[in-house]
């Protein structure tokens, strides 16, 4: 994460939160053959641990039972030329951002709780796209066929870090000028984050 404490989730706005509003991360184990990433949706639960399947053939599944992990979540960021910034000579280039990092240990799941995990997933991520999908469409066969070849885990929360940088360390006319130019070249998103962070 970035080392200056100004760029950090606010308490009003819980770290938990953006993952779950997020969804989807990037897993960091060791295995025999040195470390591996995998990439998988993540689902916050009401215990406050993440949940994630990964398939059977993935380098990290049968390293990751009892073992620590690391959990990268990152949302859109943007590009920052110091000729957004009232004296560009004296500036550099930079990316706005926000992430977080979550450490902890995982366990594997049995069976019914990977079908709670696909069921939640469903529910979760299909009213995103508009859509009703849940497994209860597939045929029980085609169902226990695609479960058996996936395996379903949950990391217990350790430690979280966070990062939120969109030019709060910035004197006012220069993330006003940023401000501007991301909106210029239809950057709104994150001209929006900047307006969130310095609550404009």
């Amino acid at each position: 994460m970035h080392p200056n404490p100004a760029f950090r989730f606010r308490p009003e706005d819980p770290a938990l939160a953006f993952v779950a509003a997020h969804g989807f991360g990037h897993l960091f184990g060791m295995t025999p053959d040195g470390p591996r990433v995998a990439h998988a949706p993540l689902l916050v639960t009401l215990a406050g641990t993440l949940r994630f399947h990964l398939a059977n053939t993935n380098a990290l599944t049968p390293h990751l039972d009892g073992e620590p992990l690391l959990a990268s979540i990152g949302g859109p960021g943007n590009y920052v030329s110091p000729n957004w910034y009232a004296d560009p000579a004296a500036n550099v280039p930079t990316w706005n951002y926000r992430a977080v990092e979550i450490e902890g240990v995982v366990r594997k799941l049995g069976w019914d709780d990977l079908g709670d995990l696909l069921d939640l997933s469903a529910a979760t991520f299909e009213p995103r796209v508009g859509e009703d999908w849940t497994m209860d469409k597939m045929t029980p066969a085609r169902r226990d066929g695609m479960m058996k070849a996936i395996t379903a885990f949950e990391l217990s929360i350790d430690s979280v870090r966070t990062t939120d940088k969109h030019s709060q360390n910035r004197s006012e006319a220069d993330a006003r000028g940023v401000v501007a130019a991301l909106e210029r070249i239809g950057e709104a998103g994150g001209a929006r984050e900047i307006r969130r962070t310095r609550g404009w």
